[in-house]
């Protein structure tokens, strides 16, 4: 999709449809809308007034030939609250233009920002959630196909600022495009997304950028000790990989690691899952998807500091060599672990990942995975779940969530939680009882950042979306990466 913007009034813009957000406290003698109102005829406070179009957040009213303006059609777009406009409701709203283009078969739509926000961010939300409402997970149809893109978005800017809008949309289309890459990851079949061509498109990313990618294979991690990583793999035939990605910062001194869990397929292993939604099991990698996606962007934005990804890619699967409950294996770090649970897989190869990004130099770091059942039921589809060490860190975090519209929910990370995993016979088992699980998962973890300054997000819950949302169609969400790469630019 093309994304430009045009200075001018919107009454003159031809287009297959011009959206215009409208504010719940707004009435018709509101100054815009009373310019909207008179600009056609009319036709706005009669459809107010009948009732037909409330302005709900994401509800939408389609008037087809409007009077006085350019466009075909003109769409009513629900804003919310005015007092609760945020960037991130910006860009949802946006995106929900977009879809609603997309069901009329329009090509070409215009869009009116609204909020009193800086153009750079105006230009670049909008344009994140018209990229992100275009995306349709369709690619395996071979009939049914929608085929209904939008081929162009015009931001619609009566006061022009061309460079700052410019870099907006820039900036846009280099997030949007990142957040879209970690969703088709997410939405690939297993059989497709295998470890071995998760490495390849790690691979065919960096062609031509300065993302550099290095991947280890199995022999190199056995000579490295990362015996809690290669656990998770023994039951597979797919060879495991450890994708390291690394992007130059514009300044020197610090250097972050974010890891993310890419477990391309979990059955649980030997302590399998039970049949009933196994198949999202796919897309327990979105916490490696988020950290690709960020790292390809940050390449092209260039980051503050120097930032190391690494992706722990593996399959979870009952072979004939798989791990069993009880098994006893040594970390990277030199620790001891016991298995108890083949299905608490994530944080065995996070553990040898977060310790081999000190070994490379990160002296802070964030991990991101799809780590707990326990984290859903805490916090649901709505928030994920934010722990660690580096509190300075989770208040940049949370101070983001306005803009990236990724919520994050402090959970508490308490030493008492810590004797949860101790083990009879080795250091740690690798689960706890019932109770806190994302806690002390987290805990678990936390042995192997040691002193380094760490936060650890837990997407289970929001890395896939299973409805459908007035801006984005069902599945993978990409969630995390406008958070990386908020973070780290």
């Amino acid at each position: 999709m093309q994304i430009e913007h045009q200075a001018g009034k919107y009454a003159t813009i031809s287009c297959d449809l011009l959206a215009y957000p409208i504010f719940e406290e707004e009435a018709v003698d509101f100054p815009q809308l009373q310019v909207l109102n008179e600009e056609t005829d009319g036709v706005f406070q009669d459809v107010l007034s009948s009732g037909e179009f409330k302005p709900e957040l994401h509800n939408a009213c389609r008037i087809h030939k409007p009077r006085g303006l350019k466009a075909e059609r003109l769409l009513l777009l629900g804003a919310g609250k005015k007092s609760q406009f945020t960037l991130s409701r910006l860009r949802e709203v946006a995106g929900t233009a977009v879809r609603n283009a997309r069901t009329a078969g329009c090509r070409r739509v215009a869009f009116v920002p609204r909020g009193e926000y800086s153009p750079a961010q105006t230009a670049q939300v909008v344009t994140e959630g018209g990229l992100y409402a275009n995306y349709e997970p369709d690619v395996y149809k071979t009939r049914d196909k929608e085929g209904r893109e939008v081929d162009q978005l015009v931001l619609v800017a009566e006061m022009a600022e061309p460079a700052k809008i410019n870099s907006g949309i820039r900036r846009g289309v280099i997030v949007g495009h990142a957040t879209n890459l970690a969703r088709i990851l997410g939405n690939e079949p297993a059989n497709i997304l295998t470890p071995s061509q998760f490495a390849a498109r790690a691979l065919q990313a960096a062609q031509n950028s300065a993302l550099q990618v290095e991947v280890l294979e199995r022999e190199q991690m056995e000579k490295l000790g990362m015996n809690t990583l290669l656990a998770v793999s023994r039951g597979s035939d797919e060879p495991p990989k450890l994708i390291i990605l690394r992007v130059k910062g514009r300044a020197t001194g610090t250097t972050y690691a974010i890891v993310g869990k890419g477990v391309t397929f979990d059955s649980g292993g030997l302590s399998i899952k039970p049949a009933e939604k196994m198949e999202d099991m796919k897309a327990d990698m979105a916490g490696g998807a988020a950290v690709l996606a960020a790292m390809t962007a940050l390449a092209q934005l260039g980051p503050a500091q120097d930032v190391i990804g690494l992706i722990p890619a593996v399959e979870n699967l009952p072979g004939g060599r798989a791990t069993k409950p009880g098994d006893v294996v040594k970390s990277y770090l030199g620790k001891t672990v016991e298995i108890i649970n083949t299905d608490a897989e994530g944080r065995l190869i996070l553990a040898d990942s977060l310790a081999y990004a000190r070994t490379l130099g990160a002296d802070h770091l964030v991990d991101i995975a799809t780590l707990t059942g326990a984290c859903v039921i805490a916090l649901g589809s709505v928030n994920a779940g934010m722990m660690g060490t580096d509190e300075q860190m989770i208040e940049r975090l949370r101070k983001n969530i306005s803009f990236t519209g990724e919520r994050l929910w402090q959970l508490p990370l308490d030493e008492d939680y810590r004797k949860l995993i101790r083990s009879e016979i080795a250091d740690f088992k690798n689960v706890g009882n019932r109770w806190g699980g994302a806690i002390t998962a987290a805990k678990f973890l936390q042995e192997f950042v040691e002193e380094t300054p760490w936060v650890h997000l837990d997407i289970a819950g929001v890395d896939l979306d299973h409805d459908g949302r007035p801006f984005a169609a069902k599945g993978a969400t990409g969630f995390g990466v406008r958070t990386l790469v908020e973070l780290l630019s």
